[in-house]
């Protein structure tokens, strides 16, 4: 590798040109048929080997640039979403997505998380350093029907309450309306109250199943860099196999971290210190949806200039959303790829992450984000029946949250909270439709699983389909 060079991500192996079957325009297209004209199939009626081939062939194309590099990481994404149910649904969001391509075409727009499940909730800082509680993963977000994510948010709380937290089948159902009812009840407190473009939900506002979350998160700093992170040294990050240093490549990313901080307004002093890059390290093995994604840890030493207090960066390779071409269009744009993820942080948190953002490395889009000491996600095993019922509605609100931002610090000009609780009228037929969308989804999600696995085995994914003459 050349020394001035940060590991390209676009490397590919020797070899004849790759020539792949671009199927997201056909998809975009089958998606504005479908809100036009609701006679068109889609995907999601497809059964036997129609299905299995579809499958097949959605999840080739979703992984093709990680199964062309060979890269580590998708033989043990592969590995991860053959091992369990929620695994498979968390890594296959475009396969999920293409089978509600243009649905909804008439309820409200908000910003959307576009992945919503019950791991994608969790502990992060604000921009003052303060964790809260809200959606933390912002990879797909794009305006879209609010409906979209209260549908994938159901399937992902009926999955996790069986998987994680064995559940019965109508305890799994409880679970799922209390995060219907989560959602609803938070749009209709900032309907009422407003609060929303100041609202967080902190250690001292949090509803009670998250109070162990936010104890649980409190680390010390210096104890989090010199366990995890640094060297014995103090000014490095240490080689394992989480973490190769690319120390070599220190001037490369002081570059794009003054970029960074130019584009965002950070100032020199405070916690930040002088901005000044330590180390550089390339990591491993992090995430489902990721996995095999290029992503970069960047060491910035801290005020006190004595390992205590440095903070880590991590720049991370933006993709479209799984939703981009599917969504009915609307006349909001998120933006692409990593100032889109950006754009739905800045919307979706009160006061978030001063780091997120969006830097160009090797001609790839990266966001780029704060790795803090108390980032933290709930244990699901360790819920009871009644703690997964009050988590549920504690991230329905959380997601509520986010949403009600759409039109404070999002692209929206219309009041969005009074649109949807209006469409969400009569609440009870409401709910039961997003039940009953959400348990064919997970008897479909059992279906697509079998045959993945099936597939794995055969060899399916070892390369990408090619087009012959």
């Amino acid at each position: 590798m050349p020394k001035d060079t940060i590991p390209d991500p676009k490397m590919r192996p020797p070899g004849a040109e790759i020539r792949r079957p671009d199927r997201f325009d056909a998809f975009a297209r089958l998606a504005q048929r479908h809100a036009a004209e609701v006679a068109q199939h889609r995907p999601g009626q497809l059964t036997g080997q129609a299905r299995r081939l579809h499958v097949r062939d959605t999840i080739i194309e979703d992984h093709a640039l990680r199964i062309d590099k060979k890269a580590e990481g998708a033989t043990e994404k592969f590995a991860k979403l053959d091992a369990s149910l929620f695994s498979f649904f968390r890594g296959t969001s475009l396969l999920f997505h293409r089978d509600m391509a243009g649905e909804d075409a008439d309820m409200p727009t908000v910003l959307g998380l576009g992945d919503v499940h019950p791991a994608n909730f969790g502990i992060m800082p604000n921009a003052d350093n303060v964790p809260i509680f809200g959606v933390n993963d912002f990879d797909d977000v794009i305006y879209a029907p609010f409906t979209w994510d209260l549908k994938r948010g159901t399937v992902g709380f009926l999955l996790a309450a069986e998987e994680d937290g064995g559940l019965k089948p109508k305890t799994r159902r409880k679970v799922a309306k209390a995060f219907l009812k989560g959602y609803r009840d938070g749009i209709a407190h900032f309907a009422r109250h407003g609060t929303e473009g100041r609202t967080e939900i902190r250690a001292d506002n949090a509803p009670k199943i998250l109070r162990d979350l936010f104890e649980d998160s409190r680390k010390s700093r210096r104890k989090w860099l010199s366990k995890r992170y640094l060297d014995e040294t103090g000014r490095g990050f240490r080689a394992n196999e989480e973490l190769t240093p690319l120390s070599r490549h220190r001037a490369e990313f002081q570059k794009l971290v003054d970029q960074l901080a130019r584009a965002n307004g950070l100032k020199k002093g405070g916690r930040a210190g002088a901005l000044k890059v330590k180390d550089v390290a390339l990591r491993h093995g992090q995430g489902t949806a990721s996995l095999g994604l290029p992503r970069y840890y960047v060491l910035l030493e801290g005020p006190a200039k004595d390992a205590s207090d440095d903070l880590i960066l991590e720049f991370k390779r933006a993709r479209r959303s799984a939703l981009d071409g599917l969504v009915p269009v609307r006349a909001f744009d998120a933006g692409t790829e990593g100032d889109r993820i950006a754009h739905g942080q800045s919307v979706h948190l009160a006061r978030g992450d001063v780091f997120y953002g969006e830097v160009t490395i090797a001609g790839e889009s990266f966001m780029s984000r704060e790795r803090a000491p108390f980032r933290n996600d709930m244990d699901l095993g360790d819920l009871s029946k009644k703690g997964w019922k009050r988590y549920a509605h504690a991230c329905g609100t959380a997601l509520a949250l986010a949403h009600a931002r759409s039109d404070d610090a999002g692209l929206l000009d219309y009041d969005i909270e009074p649109a949807i609780l209006e469409a969400m009228q009569p609440g009870a037929l409401f709910v039961d439709d997003l039940l009953c969308f959400a348990e064919e989804a997970v008897a479909r999600l059992r279906r697509d699983h079998a045959c993945f696995r099936k597939d794995l085995a055969l060899g399916a994914f070892d390369m990408t389909r090619k087009r012959y003459r």
